[in-house]
């Protein structure tokens, strides 16, 4: 793919970060492929995110389509792996991801599960330059990935309307998340390619809690996400020691 250069629209983006994914970016689909753990982790991933918003914008669970309506961008998109569930339970969403080749995988993989996505190549730079909001602004496993986690988050906080919410998912900096989500799989399980992950990028709760503070957001909350290797499941938790997701409301008059 061409080189991503630095400029005003894609400022927080490493392009090394870019081409990583791009690279693999056909195997998006593949529950048995690079993308394999991400397919493992959706269950409760959109548990989270479904009773999340469900609560924030007052909508009855369970319902066949909770997120009716809501404008949902998602950062970081990918192939979709998000974007297409949450599109089942009714929300309109954007999705958008800085490699194109991870657009085209999601645009052909929308198409065929019949869901209007609207997907775009596309950094959080450009669409803040278009002044968007959205009812909710989501940067799942992004966070970790950008050289600067506060201007990010910041820039996020930027995007969503007044009355919505920001949700972010990342891991913890501690030497329990150094063992498991990069010696463990990286190097062992081999889940990712080695050197998916730098533990220096990786933010601890408090640092998160400052950084939305700091971009005006309030009502912020954490949660964890961990691993039961005996059964091969991921299950929402109190423990943030390692992946964790975090959720903050930008006030009406903000």
């Amino acid at each position: 793919m061409p080189e991503t250069r630095h400029t005003a629209a894609n400022a927080n983006v490493d392009p090394a970060e870019v081409e990583r994914f791009a690279h693999i970016a056909s195997e998006w689909w593949d529950p048995l492929g690079k993308f394999g753990p991400l397919h493992r982790l959706s269950p409760a991933r959109m548990t989270y995110l479904r009773d999340r918003l469900a609560r924030h914008f007052g909508r009855t669970l369970p319902a066949a389509k909770p997120l009716d309506g809501l404008r949902i961008l998602d950062i970081g998109c990918g192939g979709g792996l998000v974007a297409e569930p949450l599109s089942r339970l009714g929300a309109l969403v954007t999705g958008i991801d800085p490699a194109s080749d991870n657009i085209e995988a999601a645009r052909t993989h929308a198409v065929i599960s019949g869901l209007d996505i609207d997907y775009r190549t596309a950094t959080a730079e450009e669409i803040a330059a278009r002044d968007e909001q959205f009812d909710a602004v989501l940067c799942l496993e992004v966070v970790e990935h950008v050289p600067d986690p506060a201007g990010f988050i910041g820039l996020a906080a930027g995007l969503v309307r007044p009355g919505g919410l920001l949700v972010a998912s990342t891991i913890n900096r501690t030497m329990k998340a150094w063992l498991l989500a990069i010696v463990g799989a990286e190097y062992v399980l081999r889940w990712l390619p080695a050197g998916t992950h730098r533990w220096d990028r990786f933010v601890t709760p408090d640092e998160m809690r400052r950084h939305m503070v700091a971009a005006g957001l309030s009502d912020i909350g954490f949660e964890g996400l961990v691993y039961d290797p005996l059964r091969d499941v991921w299950s929402l938790s109190t423990d943030t020691d390692v992946n964790y997701f975090g959720s903050a409301a930008k006030p009406l008059g903000g």
